[in-house]
This record gives C-alpha cells, sequence and structure tokens, in this order.
C-alpha cells in the first residue's frame, strides 16, 4: 500500500474507532511518515506541533472563547431578549423572529456558535414554551441561528481560514462574512414565520407590549459590542487580534461594573473554562501540523487535488461536489478540523479554477453551520436539547426545514459572489 494510503487509511480508521480528531491526525500523521519517509524524519514531530500554534493571528481564538463566555455570564442575553422583544412586539412567532435576532448580535460578540446558543437557548426556550412553541422546535431553531456566529464577525473559524490559507485578509473575511450572515437569518426567518402563523404559535393577546425606550437603554452595552469591534478594525484602531483582548475587556467591564452579574470571585473560572476550550482547540490545530506535514511532504493532498480536478471541466460542477462534501464533514466533524483537514486539498482547486479564496472561505463557513445543528453530531442542537430537555432525534424533522432554507441562502452566494465581496471592496480591503 502506498504512503498517500497510509496517511488517509489510518486516520479514517482512528476515527472510526473513536480516536479524537486531534490524536487521529497527529497518529495518522505519524504513520505517513514511517510508510514513506525515512523514520528520522520523526524527529520533526515536536517541531512541527510547535510550528502549527506559533503563529500570532491564533491568539485571537482563545481570547474570543473567552469573550464570548464572558457576554454569556453577564447577563446581557436576557436583556437582548428584552429589547428584541419590545422591538418586534405581539404577534404570532415573534419570539422565533426575536429569538434570530438575538443569535445574529450574539455571534457579533463571541464568534462561537454553542456559546451563543447556550446564552440564548437558557434565556428563550422557557419562554417559548410558556408561548406554546414545542421544544423541539424552539432547540433546533436556536442552534440553527446560532450557527450564523461562524459568519458574522468576529468568527473563530474564519480566523483560522485566514492563517490556512496564505494572503487572504482576515478583515476582508470578517466584512465578507456580514451580508451572508445576514442573509442566512433572513432564510430562517421565514419558516419560523410560516410555521408560526401556521400552527397559531404565541397568541398575540396573551403577549403584554414590552416599553421599547427602557429595554433599548438596557441593551446599549450589548448592542455597542459589535460597534466597538467592527469599528475598531475598520478605523484601523486595532488589529484583529488587539480587537479580540478589547472584546474580552469591555465584556468583563459590562459584567462587573453595568450589568453587575458576573462577580470578581467568577472571572477566575471563567479563565479557567475558557483556557481548557481553547486547549482542545489548540491541540487539534498542533497535531494537525503533523498531518499537514505529512500529507505535504508525501504529496498526498497534491494527488487528491490533482484527482478532484479531473472529475470535472466544470468549475461549477467541482463547486457543488466541494460543498456536498464539506457539508456530509459538517455534519460529523467541528469547523476546526474540518478547515485544516480539507484546505491543503482545496488550496490548489480553488486556484486551479480561480475561486476567489474570500468568497470561497464564505461558502465553506456557511457550508460547515450548516452542519452545526444537523445531526449526527451537531454540537449547537446538542447544547440547545439539552437545555430544552429533549432527545436529539426529536429534532431531526425541524432541523432538515432549516437545512433547506440555509442551504437557499448558500446558493444564492454561489450564484451572486458580489455578496459577500461587495462590502470588503467597498471598505477597501485587498480582494
Amino acid at each position: 500500500m502506498s504512503p498517500d494510503l497510509w496517511l488517509l487509511a489510518s486516520f479514517v480508521a482512528l476515527l472510526v474507532l473513536g480516536v479524537p480528531v486531534a490524536f487521529a491526525l497527529g497518529l495518522s500523521g505519524a504513520v505517513g511518515i514511517v510508510a514513506g519517509l525515512p523514520v528520522n524524519m520523526l524527529a520533526t514531530l515536536g517541531t512541527n506541533t510547535y510550528n502549527s500554534i506559533a503563529k500570532y493571528p491564533l491568539i485571537a481564538i482563545p481570547l474570543f472563547i473567552l469573550t464570548g463566555l464572558v457576554f454569556e455570564r453577564a447577563g446581557v442575553a436576557a436583556r437582548l431578549v428584552h429589547f428584541a422583544q419590545a422591538l418586534i412586539g405581539p404577534r404570532h412567532g415573534g419570539l422565533a423572529l426575536v429569538a434570530i435576532l438575538v443569535c445574529l448580535i450574539m455571534g457579533g460578540m463571541s464568534g462561537s456558535g454553542p456559546a451563543d446558543a447556550a446564552a440564548v437557548a437558557m434565556v428563550m426556550i422557557p419562554s417559548m414554551t410558556r408561548a406554546g412553541y414545542p421544544k423541539a422546535f424552539s432547540a433546533t431553531l436556536i442552534a440553527a441561528s446560532a450557527s450564523t456566529a461562524i459568519l458574522i464577525p468576529p468568527s473563530i473559524a474564519l480566523i483560522l481560514y485566514s492563517i490556512v490559507v496564505p494572503g487572504v485578509d482576515l478583515r476582508a473575511l470578517f466584512a465578507a462574512g456580514l451580508i451572508p450572515g445576514l442573509l442566512v437569518g433572513a432564510a430562517l426567518l421565514i419558516p419560523a414565520w410560516y410555521l408560526s402563523h401556521r400552527y397559531r404559535w404565541e397568541d398575540p393577546d396573551q403577549v403584554t407590549r414590552i416599553p421599547l425606550g427602557p429595554a433599548f437603554r438596557a441593551a446599549i452595552p450589548a448592542l455597542l459590542a459589535p460597534v466597538i469591534i467592527l469599528g475598531g478594525l475598520r478605523s484601523g484602531l486595532f488589529t484583529p487580534t488587539e480587537a479580540a483582548v478589547v472584546a474580552a475587556a469591555y465584556g468583563l467591564c459590562i459584567g462587573l461594573f453595568i450589568t453587575r452579574e458576573l462577580k470578581l470571585s467568577q472571572v477566575w473560572q471563567l479563565l479557567g473554562e475558557a483556557a481548557v476550550i481553547s486547549g482542545v482547540v489548540m491541540l487539534i490545530i498542533a497535531l494537525a501540523g503533523i498531518f499537514a506535514w505529512a500529507g505535504t511532504m508525501l504529496g498526498t493532498f497534491r494527488h487528491l487535488a490533482e484527482w478532484l480536478i479531473t472529475l470535472s471541466d466544470s468549475g461549477t460542477v467541482l463547486l457543488i461536489l466541494v460543498m456536498i462534501a464539506v457539508l456530509i464533514a459538517g455534519m460529523l466533524l467541528d469547523a476546526v478540523s474540518i478547515y485544516l483537514i480539507l484546505m491543503p486539498v482545496l488550496i490548489p482547486v480553488m486556484q486551479h479554477f480561480g475561486w476567489h479564496p474570500v468568497w470561497f472561505g464564505i461558502l465553506l463557513a456557511m457550508n460547515i453551520a450548516i452542519g452545526q445543528f444537523t445531526p449526527p453530531v451537531a454540537v449547537n442542537l446538542m447544547v440547545t436539547s439539552s437545555v430544552a430537555g429533549v432527545r436529539l432525534e426529536k429534532t431531526v424533522g425541524w432541523a432538515l426545514v432549516f437545512v433547506v432554507a440555509m442551504l437557499g441562502a448558500l446558493a444564492v452566494v454561489m450564484l451572486f459572489p458580489e455578496l459577500a465581496l461587495w462590502l470588503p471592496r467597498t471598505l477597501g480591503y485587498a480582494v
């Protein structure tokens, strides 16, 4: 068996055996080195592991993870829900629209879908249940809406994409994700509104209108967070990595001094939680460096890319095939693993067909977002179904509805690349 097959077969076999992705990547990389390279090349394992994470932009990832945890504990979600309810008013499907709107805003603070899903679910699901929404529907809607965090800047997935793909400006990626993210939110609104009207969920006559003024004033600190982050990036006041520091510090100030729902004694605990989550992400990135180095030295990624290109002379056909493959991967793996595993193969294909790297990155993010609430793994859906107290299999039917809606949004961005590229060009970023 060729070294290429040893590398890929061992990786698949380890995943099937239930080995965590990080260790499957590292071990299969080592197998590939032993099978096709001089044995003394195993001495490079430590160097490759270190080089994979010794990158300045990666500092932003643990800081944005901390930001998401801080905003979750600071009572921000509850104030945003209160404001959105006052803004939308009593109507059939009002709470469903509120859930989507709040998830979009929360996505502009943390860049983490599971964190947003947990924060919004804990506030929204009890209210939606009292209003007559099925728990399975509520859990699925919030999980789907929270997946927009992978598109709405600041996005941890887009940070990683900018590191993996050379020459891509992270600020351009952040700007490019904004309109598609809002488009996905609008796509989710349509079935949510239709189903709420069809089943007469949430009787407007039984809902008390919330005064807009007080609700808006209470939500101002939370609403300012995306403005500060994106405004600072646009003005050049700070870099994307520095934006993560500003976001974390701002979240701590809100929780400690404005909402006062975060105690000083809890900050150390939050730092510990952020360190554990960040450690998992960094471990995946570090051990994926071994896999990437082995695949590059053996020519495995080049061979796979050449095979993909031979499947069709049409860039459109191959793009659709790539999107299907990424969608399936998104149902099984997390965004970090998908980027690290697939991008070495997809970069040559992208360059061959002349796909714009910023536009292609947004398409991948939209596709991975769908996987975040699509069983069997569905990390966002696991979070919200746990909060709702429903079994994951009861959400499958509702999940399919929102998958179709998001696939529609994905198709629109595929057909009209300017939806992703117009804003970064307008802002003067290099695209």
